[in-house]
């Protein structure tokens, strides 16, 4: 590690569940980030500030006016450019050192796939429900840790799956993907600002705690969030035998 580098991530170094080596761990790492908005945009940007060598940025869609209320990467001055490329500038502004490859697409489960196996660490930063499918059974298929998270009006989620844990669900084993399942979304809904930052700074936590190797993980834990109240609760997640997704991991 170099002397600018042992400046910039001091405050990570001086930590005992981190230093030095955590630290090389992190620079040395690949997060793949399916999703620029309002999620993905806290998760991308605190993943750069801490240093995570290769992001990897999947979104089709382009910044509008109606998004700068939430998805804080993007500003005024980048309406109508592609979220990866605007959120790229964001963090390569934040440091340099990142390298980011953007991939502006709808993705399904075959063009997720080489992308997965390329990653340490998967963030569902999406907002539509059979994309949410198709990362999980990649990230099942490869075997890799996937942090998923959400946000619609005043409330939060977020949990860990982590196939590599024989124990552990998929998301698959708590939303089935053959379940009949009402579609919302922030166009309609409306989503508190705040929200999407509070779910995707802890997805960025928990992707980081992966890399390093520390702490308590939310594998098995689903945390939501009430907004209204700002009141966590807490359920604890069985993995589904019959899941149609990861039986035969």
């Amino acid at each position: 590690m170099e002397d600018d580098q042992l400046l910039r991530y001091s405050r990570h170094i001086m930590l005992d569940e981190i230093g030095i080596e955590g630290q090389e761990r992190i620079l040395a790492a690949h997060a793949l980030i399916v999703g620029a908005g309002g999620l993905g945009s806290p998760a991308a940007l605190f993943l750069a500030s801490a240093g995570v060598g290769r992001i990897t940025l999947v979104d089709d869609d382009v910044v509008d006016l109606t998004n700068l209320q939430r998805q804080i990467a993007h500003t005024t001055a980048r309406v109508g450019q592609a979220k990866v490329d605007s959120c790229a500038v964001a963090i390569h502004a934040l440091n340099p050192e990142v390298r980011v490859h953007r991939v502006r697409e709808r993705v399904d489960q075959a063009r997720l796939a080489p992308l997965v196996e390329h990653a340490d660490v998967v963030l569902d930063c999406t907002d539509n429900y059979a994309t949410r499918h198709a990362i999980n059974a990649a990230c099942v298929a490869a075997r890799k840790p996937l942090v998923s998270g959400s946000a619609i009006r005043f409330d939060g989620q977020i949990a860990v799956y982590d196939t590599c844990d024989a124990q552990s669900p998929c998301y698959a084993c708590l939303f089935p993907p053959d379940a009949a399942f009402e579609e919302v979304a922030c166009a309609t809904m409306g989503v508190f600002a705040p929200m999407v930052g509070i779910v995707g700074t802890m997805q960025a936590a928990e992707a980081l705690k992966h890399i390093v190797g520390t702490g308590e993980s939310l594998t098995g834990r689903l945390l939501m969030l009430d907004g209204r109240s700002m009141r966590w609760s807490e359920i604890r997640l069985a993995r589904d035998p019959d899941c149609t997704v990861c039986r035969r991991r």
